[in-house]
């Protein structure tokens, strides 16, 4: 979701300035291939959506090459152009340029995401250097930021109108921060970072996605699944058997530390040993990403200190809300008393409970889940498994997350079966203001893969555009397990919640109005990205939304009073272990991220567990969400320093939701006021000023608190 330079990040293969010229039967073999290839042309499908039916494998390396090396040929053309530099011949220019590594890039990275295989891995493992070098071409050319510079310098005597004003000063200040002010020496080394940096990130997602296969565990009875539902245990049936292991069952894991099987298991030694097999995960010979974990540490310890940082995080930080490491470290630092007194009460229920069922000793991480369940249970009388009928998957998407969708913002989405998509359990819809006029394309794809890696996200693959002309096309993922064939998903309220959290991105990348693609829908900083998808969760518990998806899965019923309410009671428990497992992973990525050349240690084990206990979220009971080996955010994707921007967003979030229901709630006119000052404004300006122009004054961590019952 990054500016359309970042986007393009392939490097032009060296091979292509030293072909030696083609002889027309190998041109026309070309031309031939070329014409064959999906990518080679815009899609003629609507909105420009790729056309799954016809991408095959063999299609990527071509049109990667291609368009590396025709994006490059409209760079160097608008660096060597002899016109004096204006903001249509470079920076809209550049804005245009592309389009072909787009297309392709979209569609890879995103199956890379969500349906990979051996043959994309390798392929992206080959490109992933040549991609680093490919933006470091652009971004550290000097006749190209010549212009821009030249543009920056004169901008107030441009006449530009606010968003091209803002996509100028971007631009310009991503040039800069990518190191187009250093010598040749320095870009020199910078190149060499950046593709290192690329290719160890791209290892360590393939070793995290073998490692969480491999350590899915294996059951050799039923009976040790005790506590299950029988959806849950045929479902891990059906997973066993999709891996050749007939007459057994498998649990397989999702990508943070705690395990949903750790509720309900009743068997001690079970769930330690799917707790192992989660926490375990990158600290073993096969799939080990602790030489990574250290290497990438020491990687932006020393661009930081080349692009004149004292370390990465002041350099992430420096262009995200937060502004400074420091900022980051006290919203965080500044809950710590309240939240470790919050889990250590929390802690004191469950050792209590553990031992009216006759276990004395420690509150283990794999007791944590199951007696805070029974915790649960006892205090509110609400059971999860008593729950899960009336959250089932197909409702509480359409009359669930959709309704509260349209009530808000007057849309629709209607299924789109003749669209292609990539994998079988992949729906598109097509979305229409309540007018009738078409918004775009949204596909769904909710359920859990061995081909797909772990968490829930948002992406796009194509960007709104009022200069290309182009409406968006979305994508929300999940990895909720898929029932057994015939049964019913059935979702925790968690689930429930990530749902509308996904949908929020979607309609944040779905109602863009920017011009310019580099500013458009979700482009925004990282601790503002994740304020329209936390704004979305609360709406799971609207009573007029839930009385609209909440029904039994049998018998229709809505869901009754008592438990409802037992549910919103119940939203309270556990903040304490929800709130510190998340801090601190969040200080654990920051303490990685403030290290300098010389400080990068050698143990990772051992630096988690000092960052831990230096802060004072060291409880052996709840451990972070994330361990450094499998912390993919900030090793493999985009929150490297980031990862705090969660609870930032909770703040904007929290009182923006509050600010609406002090104006009325779901109403249609909140809903409007809400798209127009935020969801449709992607960076087109300040992210401060859209929250502002929403809530009316800056933004205020009372409702944050309230919201997690910690005041």
């Amino acid at each position: 979701m990054k500016h359309r330079l970042a986007l393009m990040i392939a490097a032009a293969l060296a091979a292509t300035a030293c072909q030696k010229p083609a002889e027309a039967p190998a041109a026309a073999g070309v031309e031939a291939a070329q014409a064959a290839n999906p990518f080679f042309q815009a899609s003629p499908l609507p909105y420009g959506t790729p056309d799954f039916a016809a991408i095959r494998d063999e299609h990527f390396r071509p049109a990667f090459e291609e368009g590396m090396k025709q994006h490059m040929a409209e760079i160097r053309a608008i660096a060597d152009n002899p016109e004096p530099p204006s903001f249509e011949n470079t920076l809209v220019a550049m804005e245009k340029s592309g389009e072909l590594l787009l297309r392709t890039q979209a569609v890879f990275f995103n199956l890379i995401g969500t349906d990979s295989n051996p043959e994309r891995q390798a392929l992206r493992a080959e490109l992933a250097p040549k991609l680093a070098a490919h933006q470091d071409a652009i971004l550290l050319d000097g006749p190209l930021f010549a212009r821009v510079k030249a543009l920056y310098e004169q901008r107030d005597r441009l006449g530009l109108d606010a968003e091209s004003l803002r996509l100028l000063e971007r631009t310009h200040k991503r040039f800069v921060r990518a190191g187009a002010e250093l010598d040749e020496a320095g870009k020199a080394r910078l190149k060499e970072l950046n593709a290192r940096e690329s290719s160890l990130t791209t290892e360590f997602s393939d070793k995290l996605l073998a490692a969480t296969n491999e350590n899915a565990v294996v059951v050799d009875s039923a009976e040790a699944l005790a506590g299950f539902s029988e959806a849950d245990i045929a479902a891990a049936a059906a997973a066993a058997k999709a891996r050749g292991l007939e007459g057994k069952w498998l649990i397989t894991l999702q990508n943070t530390t705690r395990q949903p099987a750790l509720v309900s298991l009743k068997d001690r030694a079970l769930r330690e040993r799917v707790w192992r097999a989660s926490a375990e995960r990158g600290a073993q010979a096969a799939n080990d990403t602790r030489p990574l974990v250290l290497e990438l540490a020491a990687i932006r310890a020393e661009k930081a200190q080349l692009l004149g940082y004292p370390n990465w995080a002041a350099y992430v930080l420096e262009d995200q809300m937060a502004g400074t490491p420091e900022a980051a470290y006290k919203i965080l630092t500044d809950l710590v008393p309240k939240v470790v007194a919050n889990a250590r009460a929390e802690q004191a229920d469950i050792a209590a409970m553990m031992k009216a069922d006759g276990i004395e000793g420690e509150v283990q991480p794999w007791d944590w889940e199951y007696y805070a369940e029974k915790v649960r249970q006892q205090r509110f009388a609400l059971d999860e498994a008593g729950v899960r009928p009336y959250f089932e998957f197909d409702r509480v998407f359409s009359d669930g997350v959709l309704y509260a969708m349209g009530r808000q913002y007057g849309i629709t989405l209607k299924p789109r079966p003749d669209l292609p998509v990539y994998h079988p359990d992949v729906k598109a819809y097509e979305v229409f203001e309540e007018d009738g006029t078409p918004v775009g394309l949204f596909y769904a794809d909710y359920f859990a893969r061995e081909s797909k890696r772990g968490g829930a996200w948002m992406s796009s693959f194509v960007s709104q555009s009022g200069l290309l002309d182009r409406k968006p096309v979305v994508v929300n993922v999940m990895n909720i397990p898929k029932p057994a064939e015939g049964q019913p998903a059935l979702l925790s309220y968690d689930q429930v919640t990530t749902m509308f959290h996904e949908m929020g991105h979607g309609i944040h990348g779905l109602f863009s109005k920017a011009k310019y693609p580099s500013l458009a829908g979700t482009a925004v900083s990282r601790d503002f990205v994740e304020f329209p998808s936390q704004y979305e969760e609360d709406w799971a518990l609207n009573p007029e939304v839930m009385a609209s998806y909440a029904r039994h899965y049998q018998s229709g019923e809505p869901i009754p009073a008592e438990l409802k309410q037992k549910i919103v009671d119940a939203r309270h428990f556990n903040q304490g272990f929800d709130t510190l497992e998340y801090i601190a992973a969040a200080l654990v990525d920051l303490d990685w991220h403030t290290l300098k050349p010389g400080e990068i240690p050698t143990d990772v084990a051992a630096f988690e567990a000092a960052s831990l206990k230096r802060h004072g979220v060291d409880l052996n009971a709840i451990p972070p969400r994330y361990k450094s080996t499998y912390f993919a955010h900030v090793f493999a994707g985009g929150y490297s320093a980031g990862y705090y921007a969660y609870l930032w967003a909770d703040v904007l979030a929290a009182d923006a939701f509050a600010t609406t229901q002090a104006r009325g709630g779901l109403t249609r006119e909140n809903g409007t006021a809400y798209r127009n000052e935020v969801l449709s404004r992607g960076n087109t300006r300040e992210p401060m000023e859209s929250f502002r122009a929403y809530v009316g004054r800056d933004p205020q961590v009372e409702a944050l608190l309230k919201r997690r019952g910690l005041q």
